[in-house]
């Protein structure tokens, strides 16, 4: 379950974050809010994965992760396309969580 609560987490932060642009300083209140009930839930998935996996692999898999998924949001939504550094720079970030999860004998292996 830690896994499907660090998705959920990782998720919901994509959303809150991706509608922090369209809520225009939470000058627009819908956007506003799918901010606040985004991190609200992502902090709560958060929290119940840490009871399982530790605080730093949960950290490094969730801006791993969402890093990925916030730049595609951008370049979906925003027209904000990444060059090919940006591109590089998260292709190693990915790699950096895969030797994270292959290697390091603090992640739990289901």
């Amino acid at each position: 379950m830690a896994y499907l609560y660090l998705a959920l987490a990782i998720l919901a932060e994509v959303v809150g974050t991706s509608a922090l642009k369209a809520a225009e300083g939470f000058t627009r209140p819908l956007p506003g809010l799918i901010v606040v009930l985004g991190y609200g839930a992502a902090f709560y998935f958060m929290s119940l994965t840490l009871k399982t996996i530790p605080l730093g692999v949960t950290y490094a898999v969730w801006s791993g992760v969402g890093i990925v998924l916030i730049t595609l949001a951008g370049w979906r939504l925003y027209g904000q396309a990444p060059d090919a550094a940006a591109v590089a720079g998260m292709a190693l970030i990915v790699l950096g969580v895969v030797v994270i999860f292959a290697f390091s004998k603090t992640v739990p292996h289901a």
